[in-house]
C-alpha cells in the first residue's frame, strides 16, 4: 500500500490485541507501525496472566508436598527461595518479550519504543522522540491500569503490578478486592505461606460468577487458611514505628501487617493519550466506545482490548485484534461475538465458567434446568484431602440446550476450554448425554448427570 501518510496503520500500545493486529494488518500488505512505552507483551505477558500463573503453580507445590504422603513418598525438608522464583519468573518473562519483539519484527512491524499521543485524527506524536508521524488508520490498544482508591496512606499500598517484583514474600499480607485477580493472590500468597487476610466490602467476591461457584469457594478458601472477611474495607494506612502497616478498617478495628495489595479494578488506561483532542468519544469509566467492528465515532480510529471495556481477557484481545486486522486491511468484515466467553480464575481450588450462570438464566428465561453435583475427587481418597470438586449445567428446558457449564476443582480451566466449545456449538444436554464418559475422570460428571436438581422446598413438596 502506498499513500499521503507514514503508515497505513499506527498502533498504539503493543499487548495482546496491538501485536495481534500489527502481525495480521502487516501480513496484509500494510505499512505498520506500533508504540509501547514499557515492555512489547503488554499486561498478559509482563505483569498479568503468564507470570500470574507461574506464581500460581509455585503456591501448589505446599499442598503437593504433603498429599504425596497419601501415596506412599516421603518428602525430606522443604524450603521455598521466593528470590529464586521471581529471578526464574523474570528470565522468561524476557523470554517471551524477546519473542514478541521478534514476531513483530519477523511480520515487517516496525516497533517505536516510546510513548504516543494523539494530536488529531491522523497525527501521532511520538514524546520519546519528540516527533510527529501521521497514518492512515489509528488503533488504540492501550489495555487497563490497576485502580487505587483515594485514601489516606494508600501510597503504602501495592498492586498486582509491584507484587510480582516484591524483594521478599511479606510474613502478612492484606488482599483488597473481590474480583479473579484479588481471589487468585490470595492463594498465591497463602500457598506461598503468608499469613494472608483478603478484605471485600461487598457481601460475596467474584460478583458475576455463579453463585454455587463463588460459595464453595469461599469455603474452600477459608479452609485452606485464607481468613476471608467480606463487608469490609480499609478507611485508612499508617506506617508504624516497627515498620509494619496498621490498617483502619470501615468497622473501626485496626489489622497489622507486612502488606497490602489492592485488586479493586482496573481503569481503561485512557488518560493522556490525546483521544479528546482528536474526537474519541469515552464512556463514563474512561472506556473508549467502539462499534461491533471496533470503530470509534472517528471514522480512522479503531480500540480493541481492555481499553474498549467489552470484555476484559487476553485471548478476547487478541480475537479483536484479528478481526480489526480482517475487517479493515483485508476486505473481511468480522464482529467479535462476546455473548460465549470460555474463562478460567486460578484460584485454589480452580474455577473454570462459560455461559449464563443460573441467577442470569432465570433472569432472562424464568423457568431453567439445573444439573449439578459435588464430589471428593479421586486423588483425595489416598491423599487425605477434603477438598470438594463441584459442577454444574444450565440447561434451557425447552430446546434441552446446555447453556451455561460452572466447574470448580482441580484443571478447570483446561476442562471448561473444551466445553467452552460444546456450548458454543449450541450442544444439548441429549448430546452431552450420548458422550462416552472417559473413565476415571472427574470430567466424565458433566457426561453422566442425570438428574434434574430440585431446590429443597420442590424437594420437600415431592
Amino acid at each position: 500500500m502506498a499513500g499521503k501518510y507514514d503508515y497505513d496503520l499506527f498502533v498504539i500500545g503493543a499487548g495482546s490485541g496491538g501485536v495481534r493486529a500489527s502481525r495480521i494488518a502487516a501480513g496484509h500488505g500494510a505499512r505498520v507501525a506500533v508504540a509501547e512505552e514499557y515492555r512489547v507483551g503488554g499486561t498478559c505477558v509482563i505483569r498479568g496472566c503468564v507470570p500470574k500463573k507461574l506464581l500460581v503453580y509455585a503456591s501448589h507445590f505446599a499442598e503437593d508436598f504433603e498429599e504425596a504422603a497419601g501415596f506412599g513418598w516421603t518428602v525430606g525438608e522443604t524450603r521455598f527461595s521466593w528470590e529464586k522464583l521471581i529471578a526464574n519468573k523474570d528470565r522468561e518473562i524476557d523470554r517471551l518479550n524477546g519473542i514478541y519483539i521478534r514476531n513483530l519484527k519477523n511480520a515487517g512491524v516496525e516497533i517505536v519504543e516510546s510513548r504516543a499521543v494523539l494530536k488529531d485524527a491522523h497525527t501521532v506524536h511520538l514524546v520519546k522522540e519528540d516527533r510527529d508521524v501521521t497514518a492512515d488508520k489509528i488503533l488504540v490498544a492501550t489495555g487497563a491500569w490497576p485502580f487505587m482508591p483515594a485514601i489516606p496512606g494508600i501510597e503504602h499500598a501495592i498492586t498486582s503490578n509491584e507484587a510480582f517484583h516484591l524483594a521478599e514474600l511479606p510474613k502478612r499480607i492484606v488482599v483488597v478486592g473481590g474480583g479473579y485477580i484479588a481471589v487468585e493472590f490470595a492463594g498465591i500468597f497463602n500457598g506461598l505461606g503468608a499469613q494472608t487476610t483478603q478484605l471485600y466490602r461487598g457481601p460475596l467476591f467474584l460478583r458475576g460468577f455463579d453463585d454455587d461457584l463463588r460459595e464453595i469457594l469461599a469455603q474452600e478458601m477459608v479452609k485452606k487458611g485464607v481468613d476471608l472477611r467480606m463487608n469490609i474495607d480499609i478507611a485508612k494506612i499508617e506506617r508504624t514505628t516497627v515498620g509494619a502497616l496498621a490498617l483502619t478498617l470501615t468497622d473501626g478495628s485496626v489489622h497489622e501487617t507486612d502488606a497490602v495489595m489492592y485488586a479493586t479494578g482496573r481503569a481503561p488506561n485512557t488518560a493522556g493519550l490525546g483521544l479528546e483532542t482528536a474526537g474519541v468519544a469515552l464512556g463514563p469509566k474512561g472506556e473508549i466506545l467502539v462499534d461491533k467492528f471496533s470503530k470509534t465515532n472517528i471514522d480512522n480510529i479503531y480500540a480493541v482490548g481492555d481499553v474498549t471495556d467489552r470484555a476484559n481477557l487476553t485471548p478476547v484481545a487478541i480475537r479483536e485484534g484479528q478481526a480489526f486486522a480482517e475487517t479493515v486491511f483485508n476486505g473481511n468484515p468480522i464482529a467479535v461475538d462476546h455473548s460465549v466467553i470460555p474463562t478460567a480464575v486460578f484460584s485454589q481450588p480452580e474455577m473454570g465458567t462459560v455461559g449464563l450462570t443460573e441467577a442470569e438464566a432465570r433472569a432472562k428465561l424464568g423457568e431453567i434446568d439445573i444439573y449439578k453435583t459435588s464430589f471428593r475427587p479421586m486423588k483425595g481418597t489416598l491423599s487425605g484431602s477434603e477438598e470438594k470438586t463441584f459442577m454444574k449445567l444450565v440447561v434451557e428446558p425447552q430446546s434441552q440446550r446446555v447453556l451455561g457449564v460452572h466447574i470448580l476443582g482441580p484443571t478447570s480451566g483446561e476442562i471448561i476450554q473444551a466445553i467452552g466449545i460444546a456450548v458454543t456449538m449450541g450442544a444439548t444436554k441429549a448430546q452431552f448425554d450420548a458422550t462416552v464418559a472417559v473413565h476415571p475422570t472427574a470430567s466424565e460428571e458433566l457426561v453422566t448427570l442425570k438428574e434434574k436438581w430440585q431446590p429443597p422446598a420442590a424437594q420437600a413438596a415431592d
